[in-house]
């Protein structure tokens, strides 16, 4: 639907504005709504960018007063794996930025095997934006990005999205090796969109059609598509996490430093990275709210998009720290 808009009483001079006038006007804002609403990642075009380091694939779409709001992908996922029920609404109230760091999809260089290395490479890609200031989500290893980012240059994070992340210094995270997650990893009669919703969604009936509307979801764009990560994608990003896990000093000590309001988010069922990390993140960021769905796995923000959506949006958008 387009949105409607009250038109003006007459032109600068005071005159009433003729009929062709009022089609012209009408033409205009007309354009300019269905650019809006055509903001998709579903359509959007790859780009790519040359930076001091590699050469990055990413997506830029949607228009409005909101600070760009660069998006931080979770393990293995791909430019691809965004999902448009979440980044095509958001992208009504501002430009969504869809970054694909080195090593993955069609970016070039080596995947990095910290978290620290990776927040190195997307900085480096906001450099090569001329972006100064930034909203940010991150999900999934790219909530860790994202912390990592706050911490090396906080004047360029405004506010951020921590969607089934972890602190530094985490619980069980991304243990692939878990029974319950190894059985679907292993299991070859699966399709890799089918094991992304055994492993996104808990097992009721109602979240896996959520998964399977989802994965449905992705499948919608159908050219321009970037290349599934390999082994040795999955190989560096499964270092980084086992380097996160680890902390010297004090334990959560870092998220003290973090001062941006933060709104951490998690189903209660997700096995990938449990949501008992994120009840450590909302405890110890300074300016940290938690938002957590029931009947819900790693992929809540995916399963309870309107939701998600909506709560992003108010936080994104509200004036009071």
């Amino acid at each position: 639907m387009i949105a409607t808009r009250s038109w003006s009483a007459g032109t600068k001079s005071g005159r009433r504005p003729t009929l062709k006038e009022n089609e012209k006007q009408f033409v205009i804002r007309l354009r300019k709504d269905i650019v809006m609403i055509d903001a998709s990642n579903t359509t959007a075009p790859t780009q790519f960018i040359e930076a001091r380091l590699e050469k990055y694939a990413y997506r830029r779409f949607g228009k409005g007063a909101g600070l760009p709001l660069l998006c931080l992908q979770h393990f293995t996922g791909t430019l691809d794996n965004w999902d448009p029920s979440v980044t095509d609404p958001l992208a009504l109230g501002r430009e969504v930025i869809l970054f694909e760091s080195a090593g993955v999809g069609r970016s070039t260089g080596e995947v990095p095997d910290s978290v620290p290395g990776m927040a190195t490479r997307a900085l480096a890609f906001v450099d090569a934006l001329g972006l100064e200031e930034v909203d940010l989500l991150g999900f999934s290893l790219g909530g860790m990005v994202a912390q990592e980012i706050a911490l090396e240059r906080p004047s360029l994070v405004r506010r951020m999205l921590l969607v089934a992340t972890a602190p530094e210094g985490g619980e069980d995270i991304m243990h692939l090796e878990k029974p319950e997650l190894k059985k679907i990893i292993d299991d070859s009669n699966l399709p890799g969109l089918q094991k992304l919703v055994k492993l996104f969604f808990a097992p009721s009936e109602s979240s896996q059609a959520a998964g399977a509307a989802f994965v449905a979801r992705l499948a919608k764009r159908r050219a321009d598509r970037e290349p599934i990560s390999g082994p040795n994608v999955a190989m560096a990003q499964l270092t980084a996490f086992r380097a996160w896990e680890q902390f010297s000093g004090e334990r959560f000590a870092k998220l003290r430093k973090i001062g941006q309001p933060c709104l951490v988010v998690n189903g209660v069922f997700d096995n990938m990275i449990p949501v008992r990390n994120s009840y450590m993140l909302s405890e110890h960021l300074p300016n940290a709210m938690l938002l957590t769905y029931s009947d819900a796995g790693h992929g809540s923000l995916f399963q309870f998009h309107d939701s998600f959506v909506r709560q992003a949006s108010l936080f994104l958008n509200s004036e009071v720290d």
